[in-house]
């Protein structure tokens, strides 16, 4: 009797938790600093939450127009993808001519704003480096 009421608890208390889990399905746009001090560059992330997982994708780095006039290159899309609660983690893998890069993404949502911090390794081997935005859902 107490395994079938712990058990019955447990799926409540994962039901429950779905539930509660914040609203990101949509675009977020957050303004980066531009290269060399330039002016800040919009980046627009796509989330879609299903239950506790979160799927979607981010702009593919180097994409940010190089004044090439050629096609952008596709968004790379988010990998181990989490929403509990308010919090989300996902990460971004791209290939590079130094091999994958694995970018973080961890956050706090609060209706129309996310709270984002991005940890990126660092080059060379470096340490990696952390940043702070907030983005904004955007309107449909």
């Amino acid at each position: 009797m107490t395994k079938k009421l712990l058990f019955v608890t447990t799926i409540l208390l994962v039901v429950a938790l779905s539930a509660f889990a914040a609203d990101v399905t949509g675009k977020w746009t957050y303004q980066q600093p531009g290269r060399g001090g330039g002016d800040p560059v919009p980046v627009t992330i796509t989330l879609k939450a299903d239950g506790a997982t979160l799927t979607g994708s981010v702009p593919t780095m180097g994409g940010r127009g190089g004044g090439g006039g050629g096609t952008p290159p596709a968004p790379t899309e988010i990998t181990n993808g989490k929403i509990t609660g308010d919090k989300i983690y996902f990460e971004a893998k791209r290939t590079t001519q130094n091999g994958e890069s694995i970018t973080k993404y961890e956050g706090t949502v609060s209706g129309d704003t996310l709270n984002l911090k991005v940890t990126r390794p660092g080059r060379g081997g470096g340490d990696p480096t952390t940043t702070e935005f907030v983005a904004k859902r955007e309107k449909s």
